[in-house]
């Protein structure tokens, strides 16, 4: 019987062993995977703008949120003598942030964006791109300072504190990290209870081996504790 035990305790060792990688390999890529990520971008990255391109975008994998100044856009150049261009006001429009701008000199241009995850992360990045305007283009005069959104319209950045935005996406954040542990709880019960369901179902019924090795050893007492013989029968 303690065979029996030991090889049951080894395999409820492995499966939930088996179990708690699983797990553990969800909690650690769960959050990371839901972080928005860039998918496309007008003009797109390295590219060679030849007309004004009127609407700076970038476009996520998925929806993003509009928390007061968390997203944000951004566009200056050329590289030798950078200027910024547009009003400042980025518009949310789904998974994708968009700012007006018309383009300057020629040269290189560098678009900073950042913007709040679905899952209350704030992402940010940049990207550049080739400014050649053909003949007949106006070109903007731009501003030596970053310009600010006056309008208030939803996305665009405001004079609030960042920590205000970097408080509600930590927020956020925390609660996506509270939901992932409880489902990561909720996977370990189950699959606790269904070890334990398959090994009670795998173990025999308590008598049923040492019914048949009593019987076994009782048939032989009886044999051996029987002296009498054929020659001993005794003979009328």
């Amino acid at each position: 019987m303690r065979t029996r035990t030991g090889s049951r305790l080894g395999r409820f060792a492995a499966v939930g062993a088996g179990a708690a990688l699983v797990v553990g390999s969800l909690l650690a890529a769960g959050p990371a995977s839901a972080h928005n990520y860039p998918v496309s971008s007008s003009p797109t990255e390295g590219s060679t703008v030849t007309e004004q391109p009127g609407t700076i975008s970038l476009t996520t994998n998925d929806n993003l949120l509009g928390f007061g100044n968390g997203s944000a856009m951004e566009v200056s150049g050329p590289s030798d003598d950078p200027r910024y261009y547009g009003d400042g006001c980025s518009q949310l429009l789904g998974p994708t942030i968009e700012l007006d701008a018309q383009l300057g000199k020629p040269g290189t241009y560098t678009v900073t964006w950042q913007v709040v995850s679905t899952d209350g992360h704030p992402v940010s990045g940049s990207y550049t791109f080739e400014w050649q305007p053909a003949a007949g283009q106006t070109l903007a005069d731009g501003s030596a300072k970053p310009p600010t959104c006056a309008t208030g319209a939803p996305g665009a950045p405001t004079e609030a504190p960042a920590a205000t935005t970097k408080t509600v996406a930590s927020n956020d954040a925390a609660l996506g990290d509270i939901l992932w542990i409880g489902v990561a709880l909720a996977a370990i019960i189950v699959g606790a209870g269904v070890t334990l369901l398959v090994l009670r179902r795998r173990t025999p019924r308590e008598g049923e081996g040492d019914d048949s090795d009593d019987d076994a050893d009782g048939g032989e007492s009886t044999a051996s504790e029987d002296p009498r013989t054929d020659d001993d029968t005794p003979t009328r």
